[in-house]
């Protein structure tokens, strides 16, 4: 093997413990092809492999250490892009970004004009991510790390820039159509004239188009960019060549068409920046929640500090109309809390002494000192706030459609470009200017950008929107597989249900109820189940004292058994008792029944030979789970509940939902089972669950659906997450997903039509009814682009019918609707409100308001 060929890199392994460890590591790396040596030294945590670069890439080495059981390490940054206008020019960036040693993967946004890169940093850093970019032919503005003020001012100090070269050249171009008028003109001074005018001009306006075509065609690459730069190049030096009579003449003079062209794309390209601006506002709503500095309480002391500065188990102090800027748990005092910023619950609620509050929600009246409790990145706004740029700058598979076309949009362009000039000038016999001027029209008109754009712009629009609602939708493919559910799948504590489960009943079989609460009291010290907290909240009430519990054994979703006082006492479901030979005379199964009829769950209790008897128990069914069920039906989705309950306890309470597949006596590992059985009879399953035995299912079903009450793991596991609890918001995220798929194809139709109707049109189609010049397709690229980001903006004013439905019942009654988020405002308490032709608007929040503000008539209802 040549030396040249040969390359070696270091990788950092994260968890080798022992020598084995390394060893494993070793064989896996020289098992790979093309793999020529590796050691692996295990003190160090690092691996040196001599490989073929023309074999195998660093992304096949760490996928070698990966399936042997260890992971590289590897970090994430997402970097913002200036400069792309087309989807060519996100695979030019990707390609370039691609080509780096140490790069695994980079991932490009258009819309939000963001490089979501993972690599692997002892290979590769931000200088040489920023070279590549640079060498691309775009510009590197910095990482989403960096001061966001800052980088919005350097957006708004550039576009502002680039109106004025705008104004510029569309100001000269029009100078230089009225020379063609002046009367007995010289023609050869007038040429002169023009080019002076013209070059300067030309050059300084497209040296963007011009730059990022330089980079595309050093990374061979064609984009937009490139098919650009050739139509205004051929338009510049046909005129030039044409001034100085060399092979052409006079009549090839196109100055005017060149700068009014490079004049028309630029705007286009100022308007299409202006609307992808709108479209990432979600993000810099929910950032610009972040609470700039605290008052904290240190050593007796009360001081401001950044808010950066604030470690978990600080005493905050919150006043009146200050925002709350960190996690935490209340301590003292008690206000009611604006939480519609985060969670979409239109009305402030109350918090008291052992609840939770939000960093980045307001306080609206009262005062109180909190503990922080998550602070940093680990808040749940921060949490959002990376959710929802993660999922924004996700690609759903619909996006293959547009990528696909993409590829072979600008060969067969500039293919159809130069038949239609040799057509018009070798057959048709038409003249020069004539045929040049199809040419140039054929390669400006034609515009990949509307189909690069169409589905990144509404994802983002829509995922935005969702947050702004509080549904989290964790991935743009989330969107096309919501769109298809046919059956939903609830688990019932704490999702069908409130989660907070009550004694209702104990019933003693040898008349002693207060030794049975007392024995499953004890039993149920030990255990950390939901009914637990109930039971023991009943012996507390009743003045019960937990015994002492020896050879405890907790048996996952049936049952807890132990020794008290000599005799072994087992607590659980009818299954669990039975097994141990038990059973029941006529009288005790008639009262079993009867309380599980009546949608209780029921737990028995036996010592050694002997059933002592039940504790009934039961959950209140959420107010909404009815309605939430009935809206999943009426869009064509068959609701089903699992749950480890009994038989009876689960069609009771299914009836009183509205849910006809009941699953009872589902073991926590058979959720996951269940939900896989239901995809081979050909479902598209959505699990919905909030607790940890849930997020198995959850991550097998096609769309994992997490109550935000619930869990971190289930947060996790789900591909959508619900801030708020409320049952509604299920259907209204699927009707989300559904809107935005909708607007996604709508966008395609647009994007394919504009290019179907106009690339024939100007290559001359219908000449000489319409004489397609190049400054008409140069306009109707840019609107096709703008078309495309507008239809995508409109997502902003949707609500979901399911929460209209919410806003409109009796508990929205006599309060008014926040024109921006469409949420619910009562007018008596709200403290934001603007007046406009007369009428009043209430807002939820301050963002709301400005936002109205800036633009009432758009907004007014």
């Amino acid at each position: 093997m040549a030396e040249e060929k040969k390359k070696e890199i270091e990788l950092e392994i994260s968890g080798m413990h022992c020598a084995t460890c390394a060893g494993t590591v070793e064989k896996g790396l020289s098992s790979t092809p093309g793999v020529i040596e590796s050691r692996v030294n295990l003190a160090t945590g690092k691996a040196r492999v001599l490989y073929d670069p023309s074999q195998v890439s660093v992304k096949d080495l760490t996928g070698a250490v990966e399936k042997s059981g260890f992971s590289v390490r590897l970090e994430k940054v997402v970097i913002k892009v200036g400069g792309m206008t087309c989807a060519a020019c996100v695979q030019t960036v990707q390609k370039a970004l691609q080509t780096l040693d140490g790069v695994i993967s980079a991932d490009v946004n258009l819309v939000n004009e963001r490089a979501y890169i993972t690599y692997n940093p002892s290979l590769v850093d931000i200088r040489e991510i920023r070279d590549a970019i640079h060498n691309a032919g775009y510009q590197f503005l910095g990482t989403d790390h960096d001061e966001i003020d800052e980088s919005e001012k350097l957006r708004e100090r550039e576009l502002k820039q680039q109106l004025f070269k705008i104004i510029i050249g569309f100001g000269l171009s029009l100078v230089l159509m009225g020379m063609m008028y002046i009367p007995d003109h010289d023609m050869h001074l007038l040429s002169y004239v023009q080019l002076i005018i013209t070059t300067p001009v030309l050059f300084w306006l497209g040296t963007p188009i011009f730059r990022a075509a330089f980079g595309a065609l050093r990374n061979k690459t064609l984009n937009m960019d490139v098919m650009y730069a050739m139509g205004i190049s051929v338009a510049y030096l046909a005129s030039v060549l044409g001034t100085f009579s060399i092979i052409l003449d006079m009549d090839t003079l196109f100055y005017e068409t060149a700068l009014m062209l490079t004049a028309f794309l630029s705007l286009g390209r100022y308007l299409e920046a202006r609307a992808k601006g709108r479209t990432s506002s979600a993000i810099t709503s929910l950032i610009g929640l972040q609470a700039d500095s605290a008052s904290v309480i240190r050593d007796g002391v009360e001081k401001d500090i950044p808010v950066q500065e604030v470690i978990p188990g600080d005493i905050i102090r919150m006043r009146p109309g200050g925002r709350i800027p960190v996690d935490g748990i209340v301590v003292s005092g008690s206000s009611y809390v604006d939480e519609s910023m985060v969670t979409g619950e239109p009305l402030a609620v109350l918090r008291e002494p052992g609840q939770e509050v939000i960093g980045g929600t307001l306080v609206t009246s009262g005062a109180f000192d909190y503990e922080a409790t998550r602070v940093g990145s680990d808040t749940m706004l921060a949490r959002i706030i990376r959710l929802v740029e993660e999922a924004q700058g996700s690609r759903p598979p619909v996006q293959r459609l547009a990528d696909y076309a993409v590829t072979w949009f600008i060969p067969v362009v500039l293919l159809i470009a130069v038949l239609a000039f040799l057509y018009w000038y070798g057959i048709r016999g038409m003249d020069l200017r004539f045929s040049l001027q199809t040419l140039i029209a054929v390669l400006v008109v034609a515009c990949p950008c509307a189909l690069g754009l169409a589905t990144p712009t509404a994802v983002t629009v829509g995922i935005g929107r969702g947050a702004e609602l509080g549904i989290l939708i964790r991935n743009g493919s989330v969107l096309e597989i919501a769109d298809k559910i046919t059956v939903a799948l609830f688990d019932k504590t704490g999702t069908i249900t409130r989660g907070k489960p009550v004694v209702t009943d104990v019933d003693s079989f040898t008349g002693n109820p207060r030794l049975l609460l007392s024995m499953a009291a004890s039993l149920e010290f030990l255990s950390d189940h939901p009914i637990s907290t109930a039971i023991l909240a009943k012996a507390h009430q009743e003045g019960i004292e937990p015994a002492k519990v020896t050879s405890f054994q907790n048996i996952s979703g049936s049952g807890l058994s132990g020794t008290i006082s000599g005799g072994v006492v087992r607590l659980g479901t009818r299954d669990f008792i039975f097994s141990e030979g038990f059973s029941f005379t006529s009288d005790e199964e008639e009262l079993v029944s009867r309380r599980e009829r009546e949608g209780k769950t029921t737990v028995l209790i036996s010592r050694d030979d002997q059933i002592l008897g039940l504790i009934s128990i039961a959950d209140q069914i959420k107010p909404e789970a009815e309605q939430a069920v009935r809206l999943l039906k009426e869009m064509g989705i068959r609701s089903g509940m699992v749950t480890g309950d009994n038989q009876i306890t689960a069609d009771a309470v299914a009836s009183m939902v509205g849910i006809t597949d009941v699953f009872a006596r589902i073991l926590p590992e058979g959720k996951e089972d269940q939900v896989v059985q239901m995809q081979n009879n050909g479902n598209v399953v959505a699990f919905i669950g909030d607790g940890i035995n849930d997020a198995p299912a959850l991550a097998r079903a096609d769309t994992g659906i997490a109550i935000g009450s619930g869990t971190d793991i289930a947060i996790e596991s789900a591909d959508v997450v619900l801030i708020r609890d409320s049952l509604i918001h299920i259907p209204a995220a699927l009707q989300l997903a559904r809107k935005v798929m909708g607007r996604i194809r709508l966008n395609l139709f647009w994007a394919f039509a504009y290019n179907i109707v106009l690339i024939p049109l100007a290559a001359g189609i219908l000449y000489p009814v319409i004489m397609f010049r190049p400054e008409y397709g140069a306009l109707a690229m840019a609107f096709s682009s703008v078309t495309v980001i507008t239809l995508s903006l409109l997502l902003k004013q949707y609500t979901p019918p399911a929460l209209m439905q919410e806003m409109k019942s009796g508990m929205h009654m006599n309060k008014e609707i926040d024109p921006i988020c469409g949420m619910s405002v009562d007018p008596n308490t709200a403290q934001f409100s603007s007046t406009y032709e007369g009428k009043t608007y209430y807002f939820c929040n301050k963002g709301c308001k400005d936002t109205f503000d800036k633009n009432p008539a758009q907004y007014k209802q």
